[in-house]
């Protein structure tokens, strides 16, 4: 997968991706809106040029108390990233799938898992979710995506999201072009594990 290129098919209106991204950044805004007072931690993994946060932090009332921590492996990506990013975000060129990246940045108030679970296998998606509560603090907003493609693998997802201590906020529709979900942390954080590899790309679509 040349990542660069399929980057490009956010410039295009028309493309699913970039009405994806739409629907990502306004949770993404959501979360910050319910924000509790305060620094408001948030970490993506697999950021790329970090247009989930970065677009979003450009105008929002909460940008100042954003203290962020942006991981991607592509370093054309990621130096997109870090030249767009404010101070208080930091991008980080490096295996997003490292728990060690997180340190210092988790328990988050805001998750990002986007573009990750189309590209993993099926036990590498349940390993990162069932690691979500070691990144989220009680009440924490996961923002993730998967295509619907069949055989439709969201729906397991969710229950085990839920599982492991989530309620589910939204769900795009199946026929929506793209698949998101966001779904909130009830449960009690758990310690960062450093030292853990959650998951490992394969072919696939994000």
């Amino acid at each position: 997968m040349d990542w660069r290129q399929w980057h490009q098919r956010y410039d295009d209106p028309d493309s699913a991706l970039s009405r994806r991204l739409e629907a990502v950044q306004a949770y993404v805004r959501a979360a910050l809106d319910g924000a509790p007072a305060g620094t408001v931690p948030v970490v993506s993994l697999c950021a790329g040029q970090g247009r989930d946060l970065l677009a979003v932090l450009e105008d929002h009332p909460r940008a100042a108390d954003v203290r962020a921590r942006l991981v991607e492996l592509d370093p054309e990506l990621a130096a997109t990233a870090r030249a767009r990013a404010p101070e208080q975000v930091d991008v980080v060129t490096g295996d997003a799938s490292l728990t060690d990246h997180y340190d210092g940045f988790v328990p988050a108030e805001l998750v990002l898992l986007c573009g990750i679970f189309g590209n993993i296998a099926d036990a590498d998606i349940r390993r990162t979710i069932a690691a979500a509560p070691q990144f989220c603090r009680t009440g924490a907003t996961v923002i993730w995506t998967r295509h619907r493609e069949d055989p439709d693998l969201v729906p397991t997802m969710c229950e085990w999201f839920e599982e492991y201590g989530f309620e589910q906020v939204w769900l795009s529709d199946k026929d929506a072009g793209f698949g998101i979900g966001v779904h909130r942390f009830t449960g009690v954080p758990q310690p960062l594990v450093k030292g853990q590899s959650l998951f490992s790309f394969v072919p696939g679509g994000a």
